[in-house]
């Protein structure tokens, strides 16, 4: 089964590793103190969920994280640094500030070569 995900870029990156494990561990600290019925330890898990998220989002501002849709396949190791000066269409870096160069938006190329589908938009009176 090696060969299955060979040749799908993933997304694995520092950025995204360290802010799951952190968030899970908040998670699960957070159950087992409602479980034992510990309201501190409940608000002490869910901030540590909240550290989380904001872990990811500086690992992703130093560039350990990876910008919206495929990356060429030499970057899918996830021990690659993100070589970034703002993702065009990512939200940390816009909540950031940053800018990318250029102004054209790119569009995200669907990993198996089709094109994504375009949601039905209806009018409701």
């Amino acid at each position: 089964m090696s060969g299955v995900h060979d040749d799908v870029d993933l997304g694995h990156t520092v950025a995204g590793w360290s802010g799951c494990v952190i968030a899970l561990t908040g998670f699960a600290g957070a159950g087992v103190a409602m479980c034992v019925n510990r309201l501190p330890g409940v608000w002490l898990g869910l901030g540590v969920i909240l550290f989380g998220g904001l872990v990811t989002w500086a690992l992703h501002l130093r560039g350990w994280g990876k910008p919206s849709g495929p990356r060429p396949a030499e970057q899918w190791d996830w021990r690659v640094k993100d070589p970034m000066t703002g993702h065009r269409d990512c939200l940390a870096c816009r909540l950031a500030g940053r800018r990318p160069a250029g102004g054209a938006k790119t569009t995200a190329v669907h990993p198996l070569g089709r094109t994504p589908p375009v949601p039905a938009v209806t009018e409701s009176r």
